[in-house]
């Protein structure tokens, strides 16, 4: 089956996460936080279009990678079933990727 739109579905986790990083940043400029939180979230939002580009992620198993920002990796499942993306997690690069 062949999706021509994906839903996408934020699980807390990747809320969290967001809400993490975004606090983090707030310590020395709000602004900033704001905008980076609403730069990764936009981002997950382009995944519904069915030709934003996927990569199936090499460093999570059973996961696909979207660079939301040059710092940043989202983690989500696909489901194409219920053409419905599990949006899972957000990570610095730099950091242990979830498992």
């Amino acid at each position: 089956m062949s999706c021509k739109s994906w839903r996408v579905v934020r699980r807390p986790e990747y809320l969290e996460d967001l809400d993490a990083i975004a606090a983090w940043i707030a310590r020395d400029n709000r602004a900033a936080a704001v905008d980076l939180w609403l730069l990764i979230d936009e981002q997950v939002d382009r995944l519904t279009d069915p030709n934003f580009p996927r990569r199936i992620s090499n460093r999570v198993a059973d996961a696909y990678e979207l660079v939301a920002h040059e710092n940043y990796i989202v983690y989500f499942d696909q489901n194409e079933r219920d053409c419905t993306l599990i949006v899972r997690a957000v990570v610095h690069v730099a950091r242990q990727f979830p498992e």
